[in-house]
């Protein structure tokens, strides 16, 4: 593990977390009144029946399906800011949110309080939250959009994981696809390569305003100008895996992986420049571009 690596990318997100929130309106009252910054294909691989998934406006309805996740306990590991998290929470789960930014965190614990559902969330690097927390502690670990790349050692990552769950409990990860991150916006080779060996690569400049620039698909409680003109002066180290390496990485974690999928669309975030905007906050590809994987989706299980 590099520890470096992850305290200048823990510096990088603090201030990008700031820019990130900027931009979204009124989370507590949005989460109050049963909204949901849940997509149905990360509800899917949990197991959530279509009726418990929001609608257009990014509301929940449990009358006909109420807290399909109740009774169990859901680790949410690199949550960010805790909106998912709590999103999960208002299923019925009793959540932890994990992350390494002290931004993100305090802002997750407010808003828990704010929007009245109950939630822990740790300041933590991940991997000395995988050490220290108890053994077979949780029924779901849960992970989403953006947190490979942020690991320095995946096989000590799935193994931890392994470690935290109960006997029958899952994995859940929904990912961009880690083809997708071999292209910069305009579909150009970036500076990083599919075969990364594992190895640390400098990002060009901190973390962006990816949320400001995907406007409404980040914010389904409302999209505020916030921030403008973000610079984020901390440079950031990130780390290629390829789907081979990251099943691999699960499989001898001793997981029984249950489901691989692969999508054609990244949800919420516009991964280029000029993509096809689809009903549900997702974008496909350009037209004419190649159809690619935007989106790569997994569920394993403890056995047991």
């Amino acid at each position: 593990m590099l520890r470096d690596a992850h305290e200048q990318n823990r510096r990088s997100w603090n201030l990008a977390t700031r820019a990130h929130n900027s931009h979204k309106r009124d989370q507590a009252g949005f989460l109050r009144a049963g909204g949901s910054t849940l997509f149905p294909d990360e509800l899917a691989l949990l197991g959530v029946p279509p009726s418990a998934w929001p609608d257009e406006h990014g509301r929940t309805d449990l009358s006909r399906t109420p807290a399909p996740l109740a009774n169990l306990d859901l680790v949410h590991l690199q949550c960010n800011s805790g909106q998912d998290t709590l999103s999960l929470a208002r299923l019925g789960a009793r959540v932890t949110g994990v992350d390494i930014s002290d931004e993100a965190i305090a802002f997750a614990t407010a808003l828990a309080r704010d929007a009245d559902l109950p939630a822990t969330f740790l300041r933590s690097d991940v991997y000395d939250f995988l050490t220290t927390s108890p053994p077979a502690a949780y029924d779901l670990a849960f992970a989403s959009y953006g947190v490979l790349i942020w690991l320095s050692d995946l096989t000590t990552w799935a193994a931890g994981v392994a470690r935290i769950l109960r006997p029958g409990g899952r994995l859940v990860l929904l990912e961009f696809h880690p083809f997708a991150a071999t292209l910069d916006e305009q579909q150009r080779p970036s500076s990083y390569p599919y075969f990364g060996e594992g190895r640390a690569y400098p990002g060009p400049d901190g973390i962006g305003d990816y949320v400001g620039n995907s406007g409404p698909g980040l914010t389904p409680m409302g999209f505020l100008p916030g921030e403008s003109a973000f610079h984020n002066p901390h440079p950031t180290q990130e780390f290629s895996w390829t789907v081979g390496e990251i099943l691999t990485a699960i499989l001898r974690a001793g997981l029984h992986l249950e489901q691989v999928r692969e999508y054609p669309y990244a949800n919420g975030c516009r991964l280029f420049a000029d993509m096809r905007e689809l009903p549900g906050r997702r974008f496909a590809m350009p037209a004419g571009a190649l159809d690619l994987p935007l989106m790569l989706g997994l569920t394993a299980r403890r056995p047991g």
